[in-house]
């Protein structure tokens, strides 16, 4: 099982003989954000499930792919999501084809999760002069991967649950999150609430022992810390924000929002909801209801924002 402190910002290719094109990317967008406007309007936050969900008292991270490469961005919503409504306490999934040269088979009538990954085409065009150009369309593919739970003739490590996760139960301030964090080399300084201000490029931060869990405050510092990304002199996130509460501030709360429970899976702590999300999720019901593609860029932007801050860290190799 990997360290989840010491995590790669890596991608792997799926087999391509593993593809299947089932549906046109706009089927995909819908079908998606459909899910997880379903959830919301429940009042659910599918990708905080996994560390409410009864059956996974194992390590809270990322879902894993047969050769423990994480999956990143909405792949990571789509998985941790189907994990928490079928009861899969193992983080490990993979396509029927990678099961069988494992060999291992999927158990008879078990039905795959389909994920996404993004590909392009090339479009011949003539320009106003006639001449001829040639342009990348991107488009989105779904494939099919199981749980280790749906597979029988894996290796004992694909179905155990990992150690118990850091810093949940402890009292006291955790060294290699305190290390991580301060690896940024973000202007953190204490204060009366929690908040980023791009004009100083600071974030505020109430003391430590004001919160009730040491979780609550690294929680709340990774959620501040995907704000602190969009700086113009860092990734130059711009969203569209005009004014506090409008549309633009709900996508860039989406995106901290996620970036925080990706981080917290990364580095093996459970992010504590804040006391605003009963708001922010009115709002995120707005926006996703008004553009079905968004949940993939809020994810998106949130995977960057996350390997951004792991790019900080000191390299080992």
């Amino acid at each position: 099982m990997p360290n989840p402190i010491s995590y790669k910002a890596q991608q792997s290719k799926p087999h391509k003989t593993s593809i299947s094109i089932t549906s046109s990317s706009e089927d995909i967008y819908s079908r998606v954000t459909a899910k997880i406007l379903a959830d919301l309007e429940a009042g659910n936050l599918l990708w905080r499930k996994p560390w409410h969900a009864g059956h996974l008292a194992g390590q809270v991270m990322r879902p894993l792919r047969g050769n423990a490469v994480p999956y990143t961005g909405i792949n990571t919503l789509i998985l941790w999501n189907a994990a928490s409504d079928q009861s899969f306490s193992s983080p490990y999934w993979m396509t029927f084809k990678q099961a069988t040269s494992l060999k291992a088979t999927i158990r008879k009538g078990e039905k795959g999760t389909q994920i996404v990954y993004a590909d392009t085409f090339t479009k011949e065009e003539e320009d106003v002069n006639g001449d001829r150009k040639y342009n990348q369309i991107p488009f989105l593919k779904t494939y099919t991967v199981f749980n280790a739970g749906q597979i029988d003739g894996l290796a004992d490590g694909f179905y155990k649950s990992s150690e118990e996760s850091v810093g949940c139960h402890q009292q006291t301030r955790d060294l290699k999150l305190e290390q991580f964090f301060a690896q940024t080399k973000a202007d953190v300084y204490i204060g009366s609430q929690a908040c980023y201000t791009q004009s100083t490029d600071r974030i505020q931060m109430p003391p430590f022992e004001s919160f009730e869990t040491p979780t609550r405050y690294y929680g709340v510092l990774a959620h501040e810390l995907t704000h602190w990304t969009k700086h113009p002199d860092r990734l130059n996130r711009d969203l569209g924000r005009k004014a506090y509460g409008d549309e633009g501030y709900a996508k860039e709360e989406l995106v901290a929002e996620l970036g925080a429970c990706f981080l917290a899976a990364d580095l093996g702590f459970e992010p504590v909801p804040e006391q605003h999300h009963a708001a922010y999720m009115q709002s995120w019901l707005h926006v996703l209801k008004d553009d079905k593609r968004f949940i993939f860029q809020a994810a998106s932007q949130a995977q960057k924002a996350v390997d951004y801050i792991h790019r900080l860290q000191p390299r080992f190799d």
